[in-house]
């Protein structure tokens, strides 16, 4: 038997098999609020032995694209409650991704009062979707000060209570693609010259301090965190390769010390062997790999030691039943790119099952 479909265990992370659904952002959460339909999504996805979700706003300001879902509020923990249960019902885990996408936003995707806020007031190149205009700009962010960056670390730390409280099994703390928790790592974004900015230990010290406190507040057991290492997503500018690997290094040995249960690698053909070899060395928990693995390749990285565990993205958003497909040896359904981000069901919830 494929390895790939067989339980996993370690540490006293059990899940039914080795696949993990990816968070992918879908757009369907009207008012900010999950509801029936993504109910239904994800119930229809639970073959996955873990299911992370779609990245979810801890805080109003970190709603930065249209219809992302949020945790900060009673509506919200209540419309979640509807996933855990349909995702519990199959024996599948289910993490709540948590991102604050910082910078890359538009203030027409914010709640009334609210505004894009950054390590900097750097703006992001590029254009973002909003619901009133179509495609616009991105909106030049104002930078956190000192005292706003400890609320927003206070901002993490009731959105994991509240994830609880709404049946997640965990927490995933997104510190990848080029949101908030990336972009204080990244020094052409992070031009800080408080406790925040300047040398490699204090740019990572955000994420450091949220996984601290996160932790304390749900069990380090509870809490996962993604990295995507050499990643140029976001308009994040590559940096120093000798700095972008010490920095790596340095966080998975952190999270090593702090116990948390996962570290997720959103991989890219940039992240050089030893990048990997010292995140895998600094790391003892699990590690999930994932971006552009197919069942096959997914099964070959399981074989050579980096990955405890692989994810898949478009593999589960078009294939509700892809574990199922995967030991029946069937086809699977292919993408329909046009209707990632679109309302209802079409392109979400309606791809054929077997």
């Amino acid at each position: 038997m494929k390895k790939i479909l067989t339980a996993y265990s370690k540490n006293g992370f059990n899940l039914k098999n080795h696949m993990v659904m990816a968070p992918m952002t879908r757009s369907r959460a009207i008012g900010n609020i999950p509801n029936d339909l993504m109910a239904t999504y994800y119930a229809q996805r639970s073959g996955a032995g873990l299911i992370i979700t779609e990245g979810t706003a801890p805080s109003p300001e970190a709603l930065g694209y249209p219809r992302i879902p949020g945790i900060f509020n009673e509506a919200q923990i209540e419309g979640w409650k509807k996933v855990t249960a349909g995702v519990h019902e199959h024996g599948s885990k289910i993490f709540l991704q948590l991102m604050h996408t910082g910078r890359i936003g538009h203030i027409d995707n914010l709640p009334a009062g609210t505004g894009l806020v950054g390590a900097s007031n750097i703006k992001a190149s590029g254009q973002i979707f909003t619901d009133t205009a179509g495609l616009q700009d991105h909106s030049e962010p104002v930078a956190l000060t000192t005292e706003g960056v400890k609320a927003v670390i206070e901002e993490y730390v009731n959105a994991a209570k509240n994830a609880i409280q709404a049946g997640f099994d965990g927490v995933e703390l997104h510190a990848a693609n080029g949101y908030l928790l990336e972009q204080f790592l990244n020094p052409n974004v992070n031009n800080r010259v408080d406790e925040y900015g300047g040398g490699m230990e204090n740019r990572a010290s955000l994420i450091i301090e949220v996984v601290e406190k996160v932790s304390a507040t749900i069990g380090n057991e509870k809490v996962g965190i993604r990295f995507s290492p050499f990643s140029t997503l976001g308009d994040l500018q590559a940096y120093d390769e000798v700095v972008v690997h010490e920095t790596y290094a340095y966080l998975s040995e952190a999270m090593n010390q702090l116990k948390i249960q996962y570290i997720h690698i959103s991989a890219n053909p940039a992240i050089p062997p030893k990048t990997f070899n010292a995140i895998r060395a600094g790391f003892s928990n699990t590690i999930i790999l994932c971006n552009g693995l197919t069942a096959e390749t997914a099964e070959a990285q399981l074989q050579n030691g980096f990955a405890d565990i692989v994810a898949f993205g478009r593999s589960f958003l078009a294939n509700p039943d892809f574990v199922t497909r995967i030991e029946k040896d069937e086809p699977l359904n292919p993408l329909d790119f046009t209707t990632l981000y679109t309302p209802g069901e079409k392109g979400y919830t309606d791809y054929p099952i077997l």
